[in-house]
């Protein structure tokens, strides 16, 4: 029900209302009462209402082009993004085992911890801070709760003697526990509030069931490979049976088992994945394992020599079925212009081109309300320092969005009239030449 303010002044009820201000009162009401109309100094002005906000769909899946763009704009090396993003990974993972954590929580703070990084340079913050604020906000969204002072402590203690270790409740955890509680704000807004979250390890289990794989190489091997598989974007980029078919089809090359129905891509579309996606997580693993082979779980246990044998096979392969490095990309435009015309390459231009647009979950799909946020979730360019931004709504339904914008938009549209006036010139200057004689 909506209240309408009243006013019994004599001069409100001589005032026109204005037509915003209308409202309709309770029923009631026997006598309903116009609202007051604004005050004479303000009723030539324009009188803008509040910001209709920024709204941010939350984009559960970042590809590799993406990745690129976001490290291109933070300023970072290859060289010393890998190492700060394997030496994070390695510290969630023994955290999360020294406090015995499931691997569901492993698997949420190293997406988390991916996602603050694509759009935090290095140079704000400390890395070990933020893998322990990814595992401190994972704790939350998996249900295995622990406190910030906890996971502090256990990595601590982690290097000491049981007889130097020391309790949660100890001063020196003070400074750093409230550090970590600031940045677990900036955790959910860079994964834009998205706890939709993927776990390779169920789907691994079923696929290697149901091709009587060895339980203690091949299956042991392939859930290693599924927790290696963290430490790259991989899990970003791919769908969770997308990870498990690579993990338990490069377990199996290894050990010189293969799996001839599932390299040939039969049962594909019962997981709803692709050859070219499970090549591209296969890809990816290599990469790992070729140069980072000793950061890794399974990379220790065999030669450098079985890994670049079997990256040969699927390169072979990848290139007699003509599959890309990255099966996502940018979309090119090849646009050809006289002045007159532009032509585009299969591709419409947007109709307004300064609204920046954002692809859904569907990357296949073009039409995405707009996304403008103060911390810019991952996958779009980072935010520049200094910039003031409004205030942002956080969205997983992107259809709602795109509705809410269009029934938004009508009321800040500027619309302006022009008026041709014609004034007598000859007139006017006689009008003026008597009035300088008199």
């Amino acid at each position: 029900m909506t209240a309408a303010f009243l006013s019994l002044t004599p001069d409100s009820l001589r005032a026109q209302p204005h037509a915003a201000q209308i409202q309709e009162a309770p029923h009631f009401f026997n006598n309903s009462v116009m609202a007051p109309a604004p005050p004479p100094e303000l009723a030539g002005k324009d009188q803008p209402g509040p910001h209709p906000s920024f709204i941010q769909v939350a984009k559960p899946y970042v590809f590799e082009h993406k990745i690129q763009e976001c490290m291109t704009a933070i300023g970072v090396s290859e060289a010393k993004e890998d190492n700060i993003r394997l030496q994070g990974v390695a510290w969630i993972d023994s955290a999360r085992k020294a406090m015995q954590l499931p691997v569901r929580t492993y698997n949420t703070a190293t997406v988390y911890y991916h996602k603050f990084r694509l759009v935090h340079p290095d140079n704000e913050y400390n890395f070990l801070d933020a893998a322990a604020a990814a595992l401190f906000t994972a704790c939350k969204i998996e249900d295995t709760l622990k406190k910030s002072k906890e996971i502090l402590c256990a990595a601590y203690n982690m290097k000491l003697t049981p007889a130097e270790q020391v309790s949660p409740d100890d001063a020196m955890f003070e400074v750093p526990s409230k550090n970590i509680i600031g940045l677990e704000r900036l955790m959910l807004e860079a994964s834009g509030f998205d706890f939709r979250n993927r776990y390779p390890q169920k789907p691994l289990l079923k696929i290697a069931r149901y091709y009587h794989v060895d339980r203690e190489t091949v299956g042991k091997t392939a859930y290693n490979m599924s927790l290696d598989l963290y430490r790259t974007f991989a899990p970003l980029k791919q769908t969770a049976p997308s990870m498990a078919i690579a993990c338990v089809e490069l377990s199996a090359r290894i050990f010189e088992q293969h799996l001839e129905e599932l390299e040939a891509g039969k049962g594909y579309k019962k997981w709803k994945t692709t050859r070219p996606e499970v090549m591209e997580t296969l890809l990816d693993l290599l990469d790992l394992y070729t140069h980072h082979r000793t950061s890794t779980i399974v990379g220790q246990d065999h030669s450098l020599e079985t890994f670049i044998a079997v990256r040969i096979a699927l390169n072979q392969e990848a290139s007699a079925n003509s599959y890309q490095r990255h099966t996502q990309g940018p979309k090119k435009r090849t646009s050809v212009s006289n002045g007159i015309k532009a032509i585009t390459n299969g591709t419409k231009p947007p109709k307004d081109a300064k609204i920046l647009r954002s692809p859904r979950d569907d990357p296949k799909d073009a039409k995405s309300p707009p996304v403008l946020a103060p911390a810019t979730p991952a996958g779009s360019t980072p935010r520049k320092a200094g910039v003031k931004e409004g205030t942002v709504r956080f969205m997983l339904d992107s259809e709602r969005a795109r509705d809410e914008q269009n029934a938004v938009v009508q009321f800040f549209k500027l619309e302006e009239e022009e008026y041709e006036v014609e004034v007598e010139v000859e007139r006017e200057r006689e009008r003026e030449g008597g009035r300088r004689r008199v």
